[in-house]
């Protein structure tokens, strides 16, 4: 079980309140936002981050765009949502596919069929909280799912690496990477975890950490570059790791640095699965070609917390995520199951189920 006594986000008394994840893990300090605009900046700033979590805070936010609001009838309370509240979520972070997948289902609640006569745009807000929790309530629900799943693959005693952190923090709880690691240490396998840090915000040290020292799951860090020495060395049996998008054919964007685990693997014939939900695939692109690449600011590299580590004027490479080809994938674990090669067929069936 994750650690209740903290929490991901949530919807609080007209707010979302959420886990500040840039001041961890010196700092468990919670933000209270009761502004569109503030929830933004802190899905910008990355103060909530992970794919299935920036869905959910989108969500959020337009419930809660749509309470802040002044329009006192339906047709104004849904222009207003519809060309100010939603294109500014949408304009968060473009790689993640869970923001834009709510933000369509948040946007079909908001146009659903009521317009009977009688129907308030108070009854309209109370709507979209709605579905805004439950999109919150399913998430948990999923990752869940995710983590059974998972137990198909994950051996007593494995020896996991994960890179970046797809964990409860990453989700409305549980988390998809590390809820495989969580079931399988729930079901007594006793798993450990070999966590990349995750350069250049050392998610993995700063975050995956933080939360399975928490849930007291035994884990311990590496740099980036110690992986394929860890490989080398026998000390590891698979690969497990999330996903912000995953195109038609299976290749998967995730956060920088998970190709060259995935190439690792591969050369070292250890399995590589991918955790996430079936609402992080993309059917609309084929490959991973077509994925957007978020490009971040230069002083994330530049800067380790306060400390300057690269001469002024020396500029960066900044790409947050790279694509994984699904040739290097063993398999990607859904809340309907392992999906395997061909992806193709393999996620027009989870789909169908």
């Amino acid at each position: 079980m994750t650690d209740s006594n903290w929490f991901t986000l949530r919807w609080n008394d007209g707010a979302v309140e959420l886990l500040d994840q840039t001041l961890l893990p010196e700092k468990e300090h919670y933000l209270r936002l009761d502004q569109v605009e503030d929830l933004a900046c802190a899905i910008e700033r990355l103060s909530v981050r992970g794919a299935p979590a920036i869905g959910v805070a989108a969500a959020l936010g337009v419930a809660l765009g749509a309470f802040n609001s002044e329009a006192d009838r339906v047709d104004d309370l849904r222009r207003e949502l519809d060309e100010e509240v939603i294109p500014r979520l949408r304009a968060t972070r473009p790689t993640a596919v869970n923001l834009f997948w709510a933000l369509d289902r948040m946007q079909r609640r908001l146009h659903a069929g009521t317009d009977s006569e009688g129907f308030t745009a108070e009854a309209l807000r109370a709507n979209l909280l709605e579905e805004a929790q439950g999109i919150l309530a399913e998430d948990i629900r999923t990752c869940r799912q995710i983590g059974v799943a998972g137990l198909e693959v994950v051996e007593t005693g494995a020896r996991i690496l994960t890179h970046c952190n797809a964990g409860a923090l990453a989700t409305g709880g549980y988390g998809t990477a590390l809820g495989v690691v969580r079931a399988a240490s729930e079901a007594g396998r006793k798993v450990t975890v070999l966590a990349d840090e995750t350069r250049p915000l050392l998610q993995g040290a700063r975050l995956t950490a933080w939360e399975l020292q928490r849930d007291q799951i035994p884990v311990r860090v590496c740099t980036d570059n110690m992986a394929g020495a860890m490989m080398q060395a026998g000390k590891l049996d698979l690969v497990v790791v999330g996903a912000d998008r995953i195109a038609a054919n299976g290749d998967v964007a995730n956060k920088i640095g998970t190709y060259a685990v995935a190439v690792l693997a591969k050369a070292h014939e250890i399995p590589f699965y991918v955790a996430a939900p079936l609402s992080t695939i993309d059917r609309s692109i084929a490959t991973g070609a077509d994925i957007p690449i978020e490009i971040r600011d230069r002083e994330e590299v530049a800067r380790i917390g306060d400390r300057v580590v690269l001469p002024e004027g020396v500029e960066v490479e900044q790409p947050a995520f790279d694509v994984t080809p699904a040739k290097f994938v063993t398999g990607i674990i859904t809340e309907k199951g392992v999906l395997r090669s061909p992806y193709g067929s393999a996620i027009d069936r989870a789909f169908s189920q």
